[in-house]
């Protein structure tokens, strides 16, 4: 997520340009080439690792008592951290889809970022300059959504309404809009984008804002979901944010985990980018 303006603890970013063409790139590592269909599984969901690689290493680690068959990142592997090609060529080993974030487009030359204020257009040119061939080429490759058809599971980075203009939503007024939308989103939609943990639940005609806590969903309404951040938190609460989605038994669960902020931080500053970018991370804001 690139900000120009904080908004009650998310922040907003501008449109997009339209993208460029995907490009080939290596297929992912045998971590994420698993066999099967997407149904009675249990899927690991995370988003916005931005170039956080201690985050996403305890995160991956913390994965490995959740019994995952399949991993799905929503999104931003890079901006703002110090390790870009590292997460990046961890979330191509890992995940079976990586879904565009703005950052993603952003350093992948798939919108216009000049508007952006000083020190954000620094780090994405520090990483659009950092990236290796490999990575490049793969972020200039990943798709605005994904639709698991087999377990009615929707995944973008932002709102879906309006895909490539990555709108957030934290608030059940942003969440009405995809009413709109409603024979398009999955039985549950997952987000990444504001850094923060969301439930909204949707029927034809209402939203109701939920606790972000583990619930099994009704199959009478659909659910928007917010799944938070692995390396950059925005809810004062300065753990990495991970998510689990059981299939089978429609159960949805938040998961939270420690990480080393201060080796994140340290490689912030050592990579020269600004210093908030590194003392954001011990508030988790």
């Amino acid at each position: 997520m690139l900000e120009c303006a904080s908004v009650q603890g998310a922040e907003r970013d501008c449109a997009p340009s339209s993208h460029d063409k995907a490009l080939a790139f290596p297929p992912p590592g045998p971590r994420a080439a698993l066999q099967g269909s997407n149904t009675a599984m249990r899927l690991g969901i995370f988003s916005d690792i931005h170039a956080n690689l201690e985050a996403l290493s305890a995160v991956l680690e913390a994965y490995r008592t959740e019994r995952i068959d399949v991993f799905y990142c929503l999104g931003d592997t890079v901006g703002y951290g110090g390790s870009p090609n590292e997460c990046a060529d961890l979330v191509r080993e890992t995940a079976r889809k990586t879904i565009l974030g703005n950052h993603d487009a952003a350093v992948s030359g798939r919108m216009d970022y000049s508007y952006y204020y000083e020190a954000a257009r620094h780090a994405l040119d520090a990483h659009a300059a950092t990236l290796s061939e490999v990575n490049m080429a793969w972020l200039k490759s990943l798709p605005y959504q994904e639709k698991l058809d087999d377990c009615d599971v929707l995944l973008c980075h932002g709102s879906p309404v309006r895909l490539e203009e990555f709108e957030y939503i934290f608030a059940p007024e942003q969440a009405r809009e995809c009413l709109s939308i409603m024979d398009r989103i999955g039985h549950i939609t997952l987000i990444g984008h504001s850094h923060l943990c969301k439930v909204f639940a949707l029927t034809p005609t209402s939203v109701e804002e939920l606790p972000a806590t583990d619930f099994n969903l009704d199959p009478d309404k659909k659910y928007i979901v917010s799944v938070g951040s692995v390396g950059q938190p925005r809810d004062f609460d300065n753990r990495a944010s991970f998510t689990v989605y059981d299939t089978d038994k429609k159960r949805f669960e938040f998961k939270r985990i420690e990480y080393d902020i201060e080796l994140a931080a340290d490689k912030v500053l050592r990579a020269r980018l600004e210093r908030n970018f590194a003392h954001r991370l011990f508030i988790g804001v």
